[in-house]
């Protein structure tokens, strides 16, 4: 037997890949970059074939002076429910629309009209959304409509890269929880949803639970990656639940708050329950489940902060410089205020046409107080699914904090101080791309207990919450609260300002 798996992760911003051995041993982790579009306010967009470039990247740069029969198995992960619409050769028909895409707000105003939301909160565990799938392939039917006369399969992203590998069709199941046309109690497909959203099954590859192997890479997949022909390849996890095997969530009342390109938030139970203002995932582990909310815009906001605003490029040194910046700035930005809906929302707020706010602005802010307010705002956003959790009587055993944005101290003591919990971060914790190498580890046999994945958790740190920070933070999260309230009935008028003039969204 070999030594190594694989994952791979498909990221809003770039494919990463990882190898990890039986030991905890992290063998090596490679990163190939790709670019989130955004076309016209509220889209979200990347391109299939740039995931697979990345991939094949990753895999060239991992299996440098490696030989690629030690690997002995392959998973993947990505965001869920990105939208891939291939016709019946597998080719790409248009850019993915991503699962924070917030383009098919009469799609969703028409589900809501027109489904028992009752019934479907009860059987699908959410009311219609952004997030559903029914609403994007609904806009795809009406504005692009020979696309849609070709379409012939409908998968994910990292669905849509087992494809590649293994030349077999399938759907993680949290794909299928997510997407709002799913029984998640029968685990099967619900037709009366899916004959609304002018759906039928056929579109879906079948569903299958993240250890599952699918298949095998072809031999064309192994020439273009450096993959053995052969290696088992297994139906994946959606990113942020294999980001919380990642980080040690396996019991009640951990919490996970993942500073990614979106701001996801997940609660571990080993219960099947749903909640109004929050997604329900299967958890990678069996018999545990994920009560999960996830902000559209997180790390997105501020790349585009700090590449769109201000010009700079993306690297570790502009945000070394905007830290600093906003370091020498007080809690609450004296004053300042982001609402942070730049994608419009998903949860807890589920309000597509929600815009970005700079509220507060006066001529003696700066950069940094500008910087500050955005990872001051993105922490707002996880403490109002902290309060939508306790509200319910969910107690939080305890907090950790992964991904990318964890590597600033400046962010990580903001959501202590704004959460006035303590916070366990893993700054170089690999995130995703562990967990779904470990979920293919237990799918071969490699790991024998979910438990092993503690050996891989690396460097720990703790921020603790400054009382007095807290308490200010408090008040200007009540301003927060009451900024969207107010706001709320004029965002429809600003999102129909954002339509190109003399044609519809897919017609320009």
């Amino acid at each position: 037997m070999g030594r190594w798996v694989l994952g791979i992760d498909i990221g809003t911003t770039g494919v990463k890949g990882l190898l990890i051995g039986p030991g905890g041993e992290r063998v090596a982790e490679a990163m190939a970059a790709h670019d989130l579009r955004s076309p016209y306010p509220g889209w979200a967009e990347e391109d299939p074939a740039e995931w697979w470039q990345g991939v094949q990247t990753v895999c060239r740069q991992l299996l440098h002076k490696r030989d690629p029969q030690e690997i002995v198995a392959v998973g993947c992960s990505g965001m869920v429910p990105a939208l891939v619409l291939l016709d019946e050769a597998g080719q790409v028909l248009r850019p993915s629309i991503q699962q924070n895409d917030a383009r098919a707000v009469e799609e969703i105003e028409q589900l809501r009209r027109e489904l028992d939301q009752e019934r479907l909160f009860a059987i699908t565990g959410g009311y219609t959304n952004q997030q559903h799938v029914g609403p994007r392939l609904m806009w795809v039917q009406r504005h692009e409509p020979e696309v849609w006369r070709r379409t012939r399969w409908v998968m994910g992203s990292y669905d849509y890269i087992v494809y590649r590998l293994t030349g077999r069709r399938s759907l993680e199941i949290n794909w299928a929880v997510e997407s709002g046309l799913f029984n998640i109690h029968r685990r099967e497909w619900d037709t009366d949803l899916l004959r609304a959203s002018g759906l039928h099954p056929e579109l879906f590859p079948p569903v299958r639970f993240p250890t599952e192997v699918v298949g095998e890479v072809t031999p064309a997949a192994a020439e273009e990656t450096g993959l053995a022909p052969g290696t088992p390849v297994i139906a994946g996890s959606a990113d942020h639940v294999a980001s919380a095997l990642a980080a040690g969530l396996r019991e009640n009342g951990d919490l996970l708050i993942k500073f990614g390109g979106a701001g996801d938030i997940l609660y571990c139970l080993d219960r099947l329950e749903t909640h109004p203002q929050l997604y329900i995932d299967y958890h990678d582990i069996p018999g545990r489940y994920l009560l999960n909310g996830c902000m559209a815009a997180s790390g997105s906001l501020v790349k585009w902060f700090v590449t769109e605003v201000l010009g700079w490029e993306a690297s570790g040194e502009s945000y070394r410089r905007l830290d600093e910046a906003a370091a020498r700035v007080p809690p609450a930005s004296e004053g300042l205020i982001v609402l942070p809906y730049f994608l419009g929302e998903k949860t807890p707020i589920f309000d597509a046409q929600a815009r970005g706010i700079f509220f507060g602005l006066t001529l003696s802010h700066g950069r940094g107080h500008m910087f500050r307010a955005i990872l001051e705002a993105v922490i707002y956003g996880f403490q109002h699914h902290v309060e939508v959790l306790t509200a319910r009587g969910y107690t939080i055993r305890r907090v950790v904090a992964t991904d990318g944005g964890v590597r600033s101290g400046l962010w990580r003591q903001i959501a202590a101080d704004v959460l006035g919990l303590p916070i366990t971060s893993f700054p170089e914790h690999p995130g995703s791309a562990l967990g779904v190498a470990f979920v293919a580890g237990m799918a071969v046999g490699l790991f024998r207990d979910w438990a092993e994945i503690e050996a891989f958790a690396g460097q720990a740190l703790r921020n603790e919450p400054d009382p007095k920070a807290h308490a200010r933070y408090q008040e200007a999260y009540r301003l927060y609260r009451q900024l969207y309230e107010a706001l709320k009935p004029l965002f429809p008028q600003a999102a129909s300002l954002g339509q190109p003039l003399g044609a519809a969204p897919g017609e320009a």
